[in-house]
């Protein structure tokens, strides 16, 4: 007997991507690593002092509701904190950041579509961690707050491919 449920008429409907169109000023961000190929891409603006980071809610990145999944905004937050401390503090560079405390807070759905985007400040660097905080918004409305403690690690290879 089969189990399986046909699909559904209005998750037909939905395309399998949509189309990538940025805000000015971004850019693909290259990490490595299988978890942000699978489930990025992300985007960065970085000119002088401003780090921005995004990512436009695709199908995939939805729960059933169409709404951008609270586990991929977690995962966007604990990249967003980490690609702005490199970028941010000349004490850390580009060095390993291990995730040691994440704190999420949820303000408000992303839906599918929306562009998301954050920015973050470095609260303290220390000899071994450094802290940080942020938030993000879908289409301008707020969407997560975020906080996070990570552990300086060794320095990142000298590619800017590995430094989540």
């Amino acid at each position: 007997m089969n189990h399986t449920n046909p699909p559904s008429p209005d998750r037909a409907a939905v395309p399998a991507a949509l189309p990538a169109e940025l805000p000015e000023g971004f850019a693909p961000l290259p990490i490595g690593g299988e978890f942000i190929r699978v489930n990025g891409p992300l985007y960065l603006k970085h000119a002088g002092d401003e780090v921005l980071v995004g990512f436009r809610v695709e199908p995939r990145h939805c729960n059933p509701l169409k709404i951008c999944h609270g586990g991929m905004l977690a995962s966007f937050a604990d990249m967003l904190l980490p690609v702005t401390v490199h970028r941010k503090s000349t004490e850390v560079g580009f060095r390993f950041l291990p995730t040691i405390s994440l704190q999420v807070d949820y303000l408000a759905p992303a839906p599918l579509g929306a562009w998301v985007q954050g920015e973050a400040q470095v609260l303290r660097a220390t000899r071994n961690m450094v802290f940080a905080q942020g938030l993000a918004t879908a289409d301008g409305v707020p969407c997560l707050r975020v906080s996070g403690v990570f552990k300086i690690g060794p320095a990142a290879p000298p590619t800017p491919e590995v430094i989540g």
